[in-house]
């Protein structure tokens, strides 16, 4: 009987040398003319532990890791093709704390299958939110939608039902959808993951929100520093073309649906949906006025679902299980699950999926283990590069949006980049202001020329040249920024800013 070995292919694992991993376990089982058949997956989010390597034992997954070159043969040697022990064995995957205390209602398949299997995505529960579609029809879907609580997971958190309402409501000859998978903000690859490890479920996603609103083109922005997930997604297309479940009548039905995949060139306001359409048409991405809202007139000047990856990817659980089942997860008008993502300087980096309502200081320091440093950790920023910056002091915050919002801060795509003891504030807040000089579209003044002006009054800040002064105008400036600029680019860059000022004034020297 062959034996299995799961070895990943995503971004993590490529990052920490799997390919050489993966040209020594050939190397040795050619040399032992052993029988192995080797299977390339996702990743489990686990990255801290990557390259990890996994054998089927029984219908168990085994883990072993982080795997380094050199270990392949002695792996080999303890017989871990049986589940045998050796020192970088960590045992069943399902027992892994970081797993085990997770809700994975997304990325439950991520790292047990073949990305590409589509029998595979089957075995394990795919395809059936989109059968259940088919049958209950567009109305009973915008209904389930409504009712889950699903809220935007790019950063905005808009009812996601009632944007796809707006859509189906309008009676046009062309509807599309646009999935937004330019996921630029630091700290963040639950869009990467969902599309390296699991594409079929953005896939069925997009369907179903197809069928749901009348849309029958779908496209999917792809950032350019993806180029794994492009390939993952291109052949993903492809074989769902061919197995009939893309393209004229999927599944036998009299739906019609067609995905093409357009790639970015690297603007990060490109992220913004309206700047995003833009681009689609080949135009500079450039911020447009709202109203109109997409919905109602979006790519092409037809209605158009925006919506990013993990939202899409959190349709088909909703559809196959009911609104009320995912609803049951969260608090308050936070419902369902969110993968927080964490990296900077923690210790036990990856993906977390949880309901909403744990802590700052559970995913910190439960899921997290700390600063990978040792040292104290001083703050985090939640949100991406113009989230704001919290202090040790409010780690007992829920992460929730509303309560979010009550402490001046936004959980945006839900990454979490962590400082420890050494960061100086004063730069972070310098960057962010420069940062959106560097990325800002240029469309409106407070955000053009705004930042420009607000990295010039942090140097003198900085210099100590009439510091009370400045800061005055600073806070002045952030104000116009955030009330008059035409997008969150603008509107969102004071945050860091007034929140590191406001919790770390010796930064400053104030």
């Amino acid at each position: 009987m062959n034996k299995t070995v799961y070895i990943p292919k995503d971004f993590s694992a490529s990052a920490m040398g799997v390919d050489k991993v993966l040209a020594e376990f050939y190397k040795e089982i050619n040399k032992r003319q052993i029988e192995v058949e080797i299977i390339r997956t996702g990743s489990f989010g686990i990255c801290w532990l990557e390259p990890l390597i996994t054998i089927d034992v029984n219908g168990v997954r085994i883990a072993y890791g982080p795997v380094e070159e050199s270990d392949v043969a002695s792996l080999l040697d303890a017989n871990i093709l049986s589940g045998g022990e050796h020192p970088l064995k960590i045992g069943p995957v399902s027992d892994i704390d970081y797993i085990k205390n997770q809700e994975r209602l997304i990325f439950h398949r991520a790292g047990f299958t073949d990305p590409l299997s589509i029998s595979d995505y089957q075995q394990h529960g795919g395809f059936k939110g989109l059968q259940r579609a088919l049958e209950i029809g567009s109305k009973a879907i915008l209904d389930e939608v409504i009712n889950s609580g699903l809220r935007g997971r790019g950063g905005a958190a808009f009812p996601t039902g009632i944007k796809w309402k707006t859509v189906y409501d309008t009676d046009v000859d062309q509807k599309f959808i646009v999935c937004n998978a330019d996921e630029g903000d630091s700290g963040t690859f639950s869009d990467r993951m969902v599309m390296e490890s699991d594409p079929y479920l953005l896939l069925e996603g997009m369907i179903i929100a197809g069928i749901a609103v009348g849309a029958t083109m779908a496209y999917i922005y792809l950032r350019v520093e993806y180029p794994l997930s492009a390939e993952v997604l291109g052949n993903a297309v492809q074989l769902l073309y061919e197995k009939g479940m893309l393209g004229k009548n999927i599944l036998g039905s009299d739906i019609c649906f067609d995905v093409e995949i357009r790639i970015g060139a690297g603007a990060y306001i490109c992220g913004e949906e309206t700047s995003l359409l833009e681009s689609l048409e080949g135009k500079r991405g450039e911020v447009r006025f709202k109203p109109p809202l997409p919905a109602i007139k979006g790519l092409f000047n037809k209605p158009t679902v925006v919506n990013n990856v993990v939202t899409l990817a959190s349709v088909p659980v909703i559809l196959e299980k009911g609104g009320a089942y995912y609803k049951d997860y969260g608090m308050g008008r936070s419902r369902g699950t969110l993968p927080f993502q964490l990296a900077g300087n923690i210790k036990q980096g990856g993906l977390v999926e949880k309901a909403f309502g744990l802590s700052l200081n559970e995913i910190l320091y439960d899921f997290g283990g700390g600063s990978a440093s040792g040292r104290p950790i001083r703050t985090v920023q939640v949100g991406g590069p113009l989230g704001a910056y919290i202090p040790e002091s409010q780690f007992d915050t829920l992460l929730d949006y509303e309560t979010f919002a009550q402490i001046g801060a936004m959980l945006g795509h839900g990454g979490i980049v962590v400082f420890d003891e050494t960061v100086n504030m004063a730069n972070m807040a310098r960057y962010a202001m420069e940062f959106c000089a560097i990325e800002s579209c240029g469309k409106c003044t407070p955000c053009r020329i705004g930042s420009t002006r607000g990295t010039e009054i942090i140097d003198k800040i900085l210099s100590g040249e009439n510091t009370e002064l400045n800061l005055n105008l600073l806070d002045d400036l952030s104000t116009t920024m955030r009330d008059a600029s035409l997008c969150a680019m603008g509107g969102l860059t004071p945050y860091p800013v007034m929140s590191a000022i406001k919790h770390f004034p010796e930064d400053f020297n104030i």
